[in-house]
């Protein structure tokens, strides 16, 4: 992977649907040119990834989009967040910055060196972090123009126990967080997740993760643009860290298909 345009994948769904499915934290693949970067060696680098990764929730994402009665769209980080991670904000806002976990990380799940003090974070904003905010932003804009409106659901998984980076990892870990924002999560989007995740088991909200993923084009400013995160406990669907998927899988898949299909019409 040499090209930050093949760092990411916008995979079409009906031209009517308004639901973009979101998938920042999937993929392993570190770069070949970005590896020097990371301090790890190849055994370390590959545990961090086992913690880190999102295992399988591309593939959630997929089948949900197979089982929908109308494919929503699926926007798919093909590079790991240890390259850039596209949620946070690659400034002073960002809370995790605190922790080496801005835009760039900087330290790892357990508070250990990733990258040396003093790296510099542009050329890796500007080769992977902004082409994935302008081409996210344009598959939001392009979903208002044809349908009016558009429907960011975020597919994340987070670990059974607290790792070392969380700033929040004291509270409830529910099999299904729901990560909510003020402006963009309607209440009739939570509702609509809430039901169609209850046969996955207790769901909780902005605990241990919250908050969503809005384009800054569009964040505060068009409440024609509902986001939802939806954040799965790995133990629910997976081996721990890094595993294979298990049978529950499939019930997520079909969870999550239900509420593509309870917000698109």
């Amino acid at each position: 992977m040499t090209d930050a345009a093949a760092s990411f994948r916008l995979v079409p769904g009906a031209a009517a649907s308004p639901v973009i499915l979101h998938v920042p934290h999937s993929s392993r693949t570190v770069p070949g040119d970005v590896r020097p970067g990371i301090v790890l060696s190849d055994t370390e680098l590959e545990r961090e990834l086992d913690h880190m990764t999102d295992s399988h929730t591309a593939e959630i994402a997929e089948r949900a989009a197979e089982l929908a009665g109308l494919t929503p769209w699926r926007f798919v980080n093909r590079a790991s967040r240890l390259v850039v991670d596209p949620e946070r904000f690659p400034d002073e806002r960002e809370e995790m910055t605190a922790v080496g976990m801005g835009a760039v990380y900087t330290r790892t799940s357990h508070r250990e060196v990733l990258r040396p003090d003093g790296t510099d974070p542009e050329p890796l904003l500007e080769r992977y972090f902004r082409p994935y905010a302008r081409a996210m932003t344009e598959a939001v804009a392009d979903r208002l123009a044809a349908t009016g409106r558009a429907v960011i659901i975020d597919v994340h998984s987070y670990p059974t126990e607290p790792l070392p980076y969380e700033l929040h990892g004291e509270g409830p870990r529910p099999a299904v967080c729901l990560g909510t924002d003020a402006f963009h999560t309607p209440p009739g989007l939570l509702a609509a997740a809430r039901t169609a995740f209850a046969p996955c088991g207790e769901t909780g909200l902005d605990s241990p993760f919250g908050g969503t993923y809005v384009p800054l084009d569009f964040y505060g400013k068009r409440a024609e643009v509902g986001a939802l995160m939806v954040e799965i406990r790995r133990d629910t669907y997976m081996t721990e860290p890094g595993g294979p998927a298990g049978p529950g899988l499939s019930r997520l898949a079909e969870s999550l298909a239900a509420l593509v299909d309870a917000v698109s019409g």
